[in-house]
């Protein structure tokens, strides 16, 4: 036997002796002295238009309407007594938080929970609802983790981690116990990853009694840690983390669960905040429950998945929370129709004279327009020959969409498909009115930073008065992030101080100077 022979056997002997290990702590975990087994729900519309037998684990039955209670409890139930003496404590932006609070109360122990400002209300008022004292700190959950250390040093307090540890998988694996019980013969199995701790737990238990089980981690395409670890073949921090689904909102995967799920997940799928939103939207049509961002991401991979598939497979979606601030929602209404390709956003040339807006009615051929936005441009010699108009139309599909592009083209229309643009979505569709007449560059930035009282003026401030300001689009959604657009007059010998200070801000930002919204209606 070769030396690399005996290593691969060494390995596969550590894995099955892992996995054995992890199914007897599964298999022993008293997590239903406060969960409750959550129920299977056939979603038989969603069934039907994919062609497959969809089902949804239903963990917002839970008492904190997350799976987090099952691993914190079980965590808690094997700290000894001198643990907990001085109480446990937490980082968490919202379930884990949520799930410590009250497992801590139910075992008589005290929790302090150490939660960033920018956290929604509902759960920071669940939080101290379940006695749990709560401590505001920071602006970001690494901001919050880092204070949530610096109190366990100094007032001798237990850290119990949101996914990262043994006890933690082990309690959310239960998961996978109610699942093969409640249908022992689904075949792929969607389970949504932050930092991975229900992703480790149900893939080692569904694949010690299952192995031909097919188990798929979603990730949110703005926050894969995942998928950056399964490339890396370690975790890896990522630069920048998305935060729509902030309850997935991870820089990077934890060290013992990416040794469980490297071995145990089949695939990783991304999905994109339009995806997840039209999630949302399809479970509450099915249950009336209205998901979390990250409660919908396993339904969102499904859906994608099932594109591609040979179809009439018994397929499992975990929805894993539902703690969703309510502001929230009208975000989310907005980004539905354009992620189930019900909408077309469109920038398109007309004839700048009267009558033109009617005959382009006249050649959507019938569909319905939900948004028309235009502003009457001169130009500098006095002319103006064609009106740029920024349209939103209804459509049955992609294809749909296609179609209508191509018969705007054979009417000689000049058209520009903006549906997938993030820069239209989030600003330019609400901000119409005029174009740059500077005589020096401007320069266009979009900014993203997390939302709370003041936030703005912050922002600003700390943009500080270097460069003029050209252009300006803010607006509060009621999320946990707030985004910006700006112009900044930027001269030529001024460029390298400019890129300089932005990279001293702190905030995420990238460039939308060529984007064709901007170039379309604002330049």
């Amino acid at each position: 036997m070769t030396e690399a022979e005996q290593q691969a056997l060494v390995l596969a002997k550590e894995t099955q002796e892992q996995g054995l290990d992890y199914l007897r702590k599964i298999l022993l975990a008293p997590v239903y002295d406060v969960a409750i087994e959550s129920e299977l729900t056939p979603l038989t519309k969603l069934s039907s238009r994919l062609g497959n037998q969809i089902f949804l684990k239903r963990e917002d039955q839970q008492p904190v309407h997350s799976f987090k209670i099952r691993g914190a409890y079980n965590k808690l139930v094997n700290l000894t007594e001198e643990q907990c003496i001085h109480g446990v404590i937490a980082a968490s932006a919202g379930n884990h938080a949520q799930g410590l609070a009250l497992a801590a109360n139910k075992l008589g122990i005290k929790a302090t929970i150490v939660m960033p400002i920018t956290t929604p209300d509902i759960k920071v008022d669940n939080v101290r609802r379940f006695g749990a004292e709560v401590r505001l700190v920071g602006k970001s959950f690494n901001e919050a983790q880092v204070a949530a250390l610096d109190f366990s040093r100094d007032e001798n307090k237990t850290i119990v981690p949101p996914f990262d540890d043994i006890d933690v998988i082990a309690g959310q694996g239960t998961v996978a116990k109610e699942l093969l019980q409640q249908h022992p013969k689904v075949e792929v199995v969607f389970i949504p990853v932050g930092g991975g701790g229900l992703l480790a737990g149900m893939s080692v238990y569904l694949k010690q009694l299952r192995p031909n089980i097919k188990v798929i981690g979603v990730e949110a395409e703005d926050s894969a840690c995942l998928k950056a670890a399964m490339e890396a073949g370690k975790p890896v921090d990522l630069a920048q983390v998305g935060l729509f689904a902030d309850g997935v909102a991870v820089k990077r995967i934890g060290e013992n669960t990416f040794n469980v799920i490297k071995h145990y997940c089949d695939d990783v799928i991304t999905v994109t905040t339009d995806e997840i939103c039209t999630s949302i939207k399809d479970i509450f049509e099915q249950t009336r429950v209205i998901s979390e961002p990250a409660g919908a991401l396993s339904l969102a991979g499904l859906q994608k998945y099932c594109k591609t598939s040979v179809g009439d497979e018994a397929l499992v979606a975990i929805l894993s929370g539902a703690n969703m601030n309510f502001h929230t929602l009208r975000y989310i209404s907005e980004r539905c129709e354009l992620g189930e390709q019900k909408e077309a956003v469109l920038a398109v040339k007309i004839p700048e004279k009267k009558g033109s807006f009617r005959t382009f009615c006249h050649a959507l051929d019938g569909r319905v327009i939900t948004e028309f936005n235009y502003r009457y441009a001169t130009k500098a010699d006095g002319s103006h020959k064609k009106a740029n108009i920024f349209v939103g139309v209804r459509t049955s599909g992609e294809d749909d969409r296609n179609h209508l592009l191509s018969l705007l083209t054979e009417k000689d229309y000049q058209a520009t498909d903006l549906t997938d643009n993030e820069l239209a979505k989030l600003h330019v569709r609400y901000m119409i009115g005029g174009q740059n007449s500077l005589p020096t560059r401007e320069r266009i930035f979009r900014f993203q930073f997390p939302e709370y009282p003041g936030a703005l003026e912050k922002f600003l401030d700390t943009l500080g008065e270097h460069w003029n300001i050209t252009l300006f689009h803010y607006r509060n959604h009621g999320a946990a992030f707030g985004q910006v657009l700006a112009g900044f007059e930027v001269k030529n010998d001024d460029q390298l101080a400019f890129f300089n200070h932005l990279k001293d801000l702190g905030y995420e930002w990238q460039e939308e100077t060529e984007n064709k919204a901007y170039q379309a209606f604002l330049n």
